[in-house]
Protein backbone atom coordinates (compact mmCIF):
# COMPACT_ATOMS: atom_id res chain seq x y z
CA UNK A 1 0.00 0.00 0.00
CA UNK A 2 1.41 3.31 -1.03
CA UNK A 3 1.46 6.43 1.07
CA UNK A 4 -1.20 8.01 -1.15
CA UNK A 5 -3.45 4.95 -0.73
CA UNK A 6 -3.10 5.25 3.03
CA UNK A 7 -4.01 8.93 2.95
CA UNK A 8 -7.11 8.17 0.88
CA UNK A 9 -8.19 5.37 3.22
CA UNK A 10 -7.79 7.59 6.27
CA UNK A 11 -9.80 10.34 4.56
CA UNK A 12 -12.60 7.92 3.64
CA UNK A 13 -12.61 6.48 7.16
CA UNK A 14 -12.77 9.96 8.64
CA UNK A 15 -15.74 10.97 6.43
CA UNK A 16 -17.52 7.70 7.16
CA UNK A 17 -17.00 8.15 10.91
CA UNK A 18 -18.44 11.65 10.81
CA UNK A 19 -21.44 10.43 8.78
CA UNK A 20 -22.10 7.57 11.19
CA UNK A 21 -21.79 9.89 14.19
CA UNK A 22 -24.20 12.35 12.62
CA UNK A 23 -26.64 9.57 11.82
CA UNK A 24 -26.52 8.34 15.42
CA UNK A 25 -27.22 11.78 16.88
CA UNK A 26 -30.85 12.22 17.98
CA UNK A 27 -32.84 14.75 15.92
CA UNK A 28 -32.94 18.23 17.39
CA UNK A 29 -36.09 18.80 19.43
CA UNK A 30 -38.25 21.69 18.21
CA UNK A 31 -38.31 24.62 20.61
CA UNK A 32 -41.56 26.47 21.20
CA UNK A 33 -42.50 29.18 23.69
CA UNK A 34 -45.61 30.19 25.59
CA UNK A 35 -45.88 33.90 26.43
CA UNK A 36 -48.62 35.41 28.58
CA UNK A 37 -49.34 38.46 30.71
CA UNK A 38 -51.32 36.36 33.20
CA UNK A 39 -49.74 34.52 36.09
CA UNK A 40 -49.34 30.81 35.33
CA UNK A 41 -50.80 30.04 38.76
CA UNK A 42 -54.13 31.51 37.59
CA UNK A 43 -54.40 29.37 34.45
CA UNK A 44 -53.35 25.76 35.24
CA UNK A 45 -56.18 24.20 33.21
CA UNK A 46 -55.20 26.13 30.07
CA UNK A 47 -51.53 25.18 30.40
CA UNK A 48 -52.39 21.52 30.89
CA UNK A 49 -54.75 21.67 27.89
CA UNK A 50 -51.90 22.97 25.70
CA UNK A 51 -49.62 20.20 26.94
CA UNK A 52 -52.38 17.65 26.35
CA UNK A 53 -52.86 18.92 22.80
CA UNK A 54 -49.16 18.43 22.16
CA UNK A 55 -49.22 14.94 23.67
CA UNK A 56 -52.11 13.98 21.39
CA UNK A 57 -49.86 14.91 18.47
CA UNK A 58 -46.90 12.93 19.79
CA UNK A 59 -44.96 15.70 21.55
CA UNK A 60 -43.82 15.22 25.14
CA UNK A 61 -42.25 18.20 26.90
CA UNK A 62 -38.65 17.51 27.84
CA UNK A 63 -38.50 14.45 25.58
CA UNK A 64 -39.03 15.53 21.98
CA UNK A 65 -40.08 19.16 22.37
CA UNK A 66 -38.74 22.06 24.44
CA UNK A 67 -41.16 24.67 25.80
CA UNK A 68 -39.93 28.03 27.07
CA UNK A 69 -42.57 29.29 29.53
CA UNK A 70 -42.67 33.06 30.06
CA UNK A 71 -45.16 35.06 32.16
CA UNK A 72 -45.03 38.67 33.30
CA UNK A 73 -46.60 37.53 36.59
CA UNK A 74 -49.03 40.46 36.45
CA UNK A 75 -46.38 42.98 35.39
CA UNK A 76 -47.46 43.73 31.80
CA UNK A 77 -44.62 46.19 31.22
CA UNK A 78 -42.29 43.16 31.11
CA UNK A 79 -43.96 41.68 28.02
CA UNK A 80 -41.70 43.39 25.47
CA UNK A 81 -38.53 42.25 27.25
CA UNK A 82 -39.79 38.67 27.54
CA UNK A 83 -40.74 38.60 23.86
CA UNK A 84 -37.28 39.88 22.91
CA UNK A 85 -35.71 37.22 25.12
CA UNK A 86 -37.66 34.46 23.35
CA UNK A 87 -36.57 35.78 19.96
CA UNK A 88 -32.94 35.72 21.10
CA UNK A 89 -33.40 32.04 22.05
CA UNK A 90 -34.35 31.39 18.41
CA UNK A 91 -37.48 29.44 19.27
CA UNK A 92 -39.35 27.85 16.38
CA UNK A 93 -42.81 29.06 17.43
CA UNK A 94 -44.20 31.53 19.99
CA UNK A 95 -47.64 30.73 21.43
CA UNK A 96 -49.33 33.76 23.00
CA UNK A 97 -51.92 33.70 25.76
CA UNK A 98 -53.85 36.85 24.90
CA UNK A 99 -53.69 39.96 22.72
CA UNK A 100 -51.22 41.84 24.90
CA UNK A 101 -48.72 39.01 24.58
CA UNK A 102 -49.39 38.75 20.84
CA UNK A 103 -48.70 42.46 20.38
CA UNK A 104 -45.42 42.14 22.27
CA UNK A 105 -44.36 39.13 20.22
CA UNK A 106 -45.34 40.91 16.99
CA UNK A 107 -43.16 43.85 17.99
CA UNK A 108 -40.21 41.56 18.66
CA UNK A 109 -40.23 39.50 15.45
CA UNK A 110 -41.66 39.48 11.95
CA UNK A 111 -40.16 36.10 11.05
CA UNK A 112 -40.72 33.66 13.92
CA UNK A 113 -44.23 32.16 13.65
CA UNK A 114 -46.68 33.34 16.34
CA UNK A 115 -49.73 31.30 17.35
CA UNK A 116 -52.52 33.11 19.20
CA UNK A 117 -54.27 30.81 21.69
CA UNK A 118 -56.96 33.44 22.34
CA UNK A 119 -57.74 36.79 20.74
CA UNK A 120 -61.07 38.68 20.77
CA UNK A 121 -60.60 40.23 17.32
CA UNK A 122 -57.26 39.57 15.56
CA UNK A 123 -58.24 41.58 12.47
CA UNK A 124 -59.23 44.70 14.41
CA UNK A 125 -56.14 44.30 16.59
CA UNK A 126 -53.97 44.39 13.46
CA UNK A 127 -52.49 40.93 13.90
CA UNK A 128 -53.83 39.38 10.69
CA UNK A 129 -55.11 40.67 7.34
CA UNK A 130 -58.14 38.37 7.49
CA UNK A 131 -59.25 35.24 9.31
CA UNK A 132 -59.10 33.17 6.12
CA UNK A 133 -55.66 34.41 5.00
CA UNK A 134 -53.65 35.90 7.88
CA UNK A 135 -50.89 37.04 5.53
CA UNK A 136 -48.00 37.43 7.99
CA UNK A 137 -46.22 35.47 10.69
CA UNK A 138 -49.27 35.33 13.00
CA UNK A 139 -52.20 32.89 13.08
CA UNK A 140 -54.14 30.95 15.70
CA UNK A 141 -57.51 31.15 17.40
CA UNK A 142 -60.02 33.95 17.93
CA UNK A 143 -62.39 34.04 20.90
CA UNK A 144 -64.80 36.49 19.23
CA UNK A 145 -65.68 37.69 22.74
CA UNK A 146 -67.50 40.88 21.61
CA UNK A 147 -70.12 38.78 19.82
CA UNK A 148 -70.94 37.01 23.07
CA UNK A 149 -72.06 40.16 24.88
CA UNK A 150 -75.67 39.75 23.87
CA UNK A 151 -75.74 36.17 25.12
CA UNK A 152 -74.36 37.17 28.50
CA UNK A 153 -76.96 39.93 28.88
CA UNK A 154 -79.69 37.49 27.86
CA UNK A 155 -78.60 35.03 30.54
CA UNK A 156 -78.50 37.80 33.16
CA UNK A 157 -81.97 38.99 32.18
CA UNK A 158 -83.38 35.49 32.53
CA UNK A 159 -81.62 34.98 35.87
CA UNK A 160 -82.13 38.27 37.72
CA UNK A 161 -85.72 39.35 38.40
CA UNK A 162 -86.64 42.85 37.15
CA UNK A 163 -83.15 43.45 35.75
CA UNK A 164 -82.84 47.05 34.57
CA UNK A 165 -79.30 48.32 35.23
CA UNK A 166 -76.06 46.44 34.58
CA UNK A 167 -72.56 47.52 35.56
CA UNK A 168 -69.78 46.55 33.13
CA UNK A 169 -66.43 46.09 34.84
CA UNK A 170 -63.13 45.93 32.95
CA UNK A 171 -60.00 47.71 31.80
CA UNK A 172 -60.47 50.06 28.85
CA UNK A 173 -56.85 49.49 27.82
CA UNK A 174 -57.34 45.74 27.29
CA UNK A 175 -57.33 44.98 23.55
CA UNK A 176 -60.81 44.05 22.37
CA UNK A 177 -62.72 45.60 25.27
CA UNK A 178 -63.69 48.74 23.36
CA UNK A 179 -65.46 46.64 20.74
CA UNK A 180 -66.86 44.44 23.50
CA UNK A 181 -68.46 47.47 25.15
CA UNK A 182 -69.99 48.60 21.85
CA UNK A 183 -71.55 45.18 21.32
CA UNK A 184 -72.82 45.17 24.91
CA UNK A 185 -74.43 48.60 24.39
CA UNK A 186 -76.24 47.36 21.28
CA UNK A 187 -77.51 44.30 23.13
CA UNK A 188 -78.55 46.40 26.14
CA UNK A 189 -80.70 48.65 23.96
CA UNK A 190 -82.40 45.60 22.49
CA UNK A 191 -83.19 44.29 25.98
CA UNK A 192 -84.17 47.71 27.34
CA UNK A 193 -81.31 47.74 29.86
CA UNK A 194 -79.13 50.59 31.14
CA UNK A 195 -75.37 50.14 31.31
CA UNK A 196 -72.83 51.63 33.69
CA UNK A 197 -69.26 51.19 32.51
CA UNK A 198 -66.62 51.15 35.26
CA UNK A 199 -62.99 51.30 34.18
CA UNK A 200 -60.70 49.18 36.36
CA UNK A 201 -56.99 49.59 35.67
CA UNK A 202 -55.46 48.15 38.84
CA UNK A 203 -56.39 45.84 41.74
CA UNK A 204 -56.79 48.89 44.00
CA UNK A 205 -59.67 50.02 41.78
CA UNK A 206 -61.79 46.93 42.47
CA UNK A 207 -63.44 47.98 45.72
CA UNK A 208 -64.13 51.46 44.34
CA UNK A 209 -65.74 49.89 41.28
CA UNK A 210 -68.13 47.75 43.31
CA UNK A 211 -69.03 50.68 45.56
CA UNK A 212 -69.82 52.72 42.44
CA UNK A 213 -72.00 49.91 41.09
CA UNK A 214 -73.91 49.62 44.36
CA UNK A 215 -74.33 53.38 44.67
CA UNK A 216 -75.77 53.53 41.16
CA UNK A 217 -78.20 50.72 42.09
CA UNK A 218 -76.86 48.24 39.57
CA UNK A 219 -78.82 44.98 39.56
CA UNK A 220 -75.92 42.88 38.28
CA UNK A 221 -72.41 42.98 36.82
CA UNK A 222 -70.73 41.82 33.63
CA UNK A 223 -67.01 41.23 34.04
CA UNK A 224 -64.92 41.77 30.91
CA UNK A 225 -61.80 39.76 30.26
CA UNK A 226 -58.24 41.03 30.70
CA UNK A 227 -54.94 39.92 32.27
CA UNK A 228 -55.23 42.07 35.38
CA UNK A 229 -58.92 41.34 35.94
CA UNK A 230 -58.49 37.61 35.35
CA UNK A 231 -55.54 37.43 37.72
CA UNK A 232 -57.60 39.02 40.50
CA UNK A 233 -60.77 37.03 39.99
CA UNK A 234 -60.83 35.89 43.65
CA UNK A 235 -61.12 39.52 44.71
CA UNK A 236 -63.93 40.09 42.19
CA UNK A 237 -65.83 37.01 43.36
CA UNK A 238 -65.48 38.09 47.00
CA UNK A 239 -66.63 41.65 46.29
CA UNK A 240 -69.61 40.40 44.27
CA UNK A 241 -70.75 38.31 47.23
CA UNK A 242 -70.26 41.14 49.72
CA UNK A 243 -72.16 43.53 47.44
CA UNK A 244 -74.83 40.87 46.76
CA UNK A 245 -74.50 41.57 43.05
CA UNK A 246 -75.08 38.73 40.57
CA UNK A 247 -72.12 38.68 38.18
CA UNK A 248 -71.55 36.89 34.89
CA UNK A 249 -67.90 36.38 34.03
CA UNK A 250 -66.05 35.38 30.86
CA UNK A 251 -64.27 32.22 31.97
CA UNK A 252 -64.97 29.06 34.06
CA UNK A 253 -62.13 29.81 36.50
CA UNK A 254 -64.29 32.53 38.06
CA UNK A 255 -67.02 30.00 38.89
CA UNK A 256 -64.48 27.47 40.10
CA UNK A 257 -63.31 30.16 42.54
CA UNK A 258 -66.84 30.82 43.81
CA UNK A 259 -68.35 33.11 41.15
CA UNK A 260 -72.01 32.92 40.14
CA UNK A 261 -71.96 32.36 36.36
CA UNK A 262 -69.67 32.28 33.36
CA UNK A 263 -70.32 32.09 29.65
CA UNK A 264 -67.76 32.08 26.88
CA UNK A 265 -65.55 30.03 24.61
CA UNK A 266 -63.79 27.10 26.25
CA UNK A 267 -60.27 28.32 26.95
CA UNK A 268 -59.06 24.78 27.56
CA UNK A 269 -60.35 23.76 24.14
CA UNK A 270 -58.69 26.77 22.49
CA UNK A 271 -55.35 26.05 24.14
CA UNK A 272 -55.56 22.39 23.19
CA UNK A 273 -56.24 23.40 19.59
CA UNK A 274 -53.30 25.84 19.64
CA UNK A 275 -51.06 22.77 19.76
CA UNK A 276 -52.28 21.76 16.29
CA UNK A 277 -50.89 25.02 14.88
CA UNK A 278 -47.55 24.38 16.55
CA UNK A 279 -47.46 20.92 14.99
CA UNK A 280 -48.29 22.21 11.51
CA UNK A 281 -45.68 24.95 11.69
CA UNK A 282 -42.99 22.57 12.95
CA UNK A 283 -43.79 20.38 9.94
CA UNK A 284 -43.32 23.29 7.53
CA UNK A 285 -46.64 25.13 7.20
CA UNK A 286 -46.52 28.92 6.96
CA UNK A 287 -48.64 30.98 9.42
CA UNK A 288 -49.72 33.25 6.54
CA UNK A 289 -51.53 30.30 4.96
CA UNK A 290 -53.11 28.83 8.11
CA UNK A 291 -56.62 30.31 8.64
CA UNK A 292 -57.49 31.71 12.05
CA UNK A 293 -60.02 29.39 13.66
CA UNK A 294 -63.06 30.46 15.68
CA UNK A 295 -64.43 28.86 18.86
CA UNK A 296 -66.34 25.62 18.41
CA UNK A 297 -66.99 24.91 22.08
CA UNK A 298 -68.76 27.28 24.50
CA UNK A 299 -69.44 26.81 28.20
CA UNK A 300 -72.22 28.11 30.43
CA UNK A 301 -71.55 27.35 34.09
CA UNK A 302 -73.76 28.15 37.09
CA UNK A 303 -72.81 28.02 40.76
CA UNK A 304 -75.82 27.34 43.02
CA UNK A 305 -73.73 27.83 46.16
CA UNK A 306 -72.80 31.34 45.02
CA UNK A 307 -76.46 32.04 44.20
CA UNK A 308 -77.48 31.02 47.71
CA UNK A 309 -74.84 33.32 49.22
CA UNK A 310 -76.45 36.37 47.60
CA UNK A 311 -80.04 35.22 48.08
CA UNK A 312 -80.70 34.52 44.39
CA UNK A 313 -82.79 31.65 43.03
CA UNK A 314 -81.64 30.46 39.61
CA UNK A 315 -84.72 29.77 37.43
CA UNK A 316 -85.10 26.20 36.15
CA UNK A 317 -85.10 27.35 32.51
CA UNK A 318 -81.61 28.80 33.09
CA UNK A 319 -80.30 25.73 34.91
CA UNK A 320 -81.31 23.36 32.11
CA UNK A 321 -79.20 25.43 29.68
CA UNK A 322 -76.05 25.16 31.82
CA UNK A 323 -73.25 22.86 30.72
CA UNK A 324 -72.16 22.53 34.33
CA UNK A 325 -74.01 23.24 37.58
CA UNK A 326 -71.89 23.64 40.71
CA UNK A 327 -74.01 22.63 43.69
CA UNK A 328 -73.67 23.49 47.38
CA UNK A 329 -71.34 21.26 49.33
Amino acid sequence: MTKNDLVWLLAIFSVASVSIAQAQQPPKSPRTAYLTASAFSTMPARIEAFRQGLRELGYVEGKNIVIEWRSTEEKPDRLAALATELVSLKVDVIVTGGPSATRAAKGATSTIPIVMSTDPDPVANGFVASLARPGGNITGLATLAPELSGKRLELLKETVPRLSRVAVLGASTTPGNAQNIKETELAARAFGLQLQYIDVQAPKDMETAFRAASKARADSIIVLSGPMVNSHRLQIVDLAVKSRLPAICPWPEYVEDGGLMSYGPSLTDLNRRAATYVDKIIKGSKPAELPVEQPIKFEFIVNLKAAKQIGLTIPLNVLVRADTVVRSS
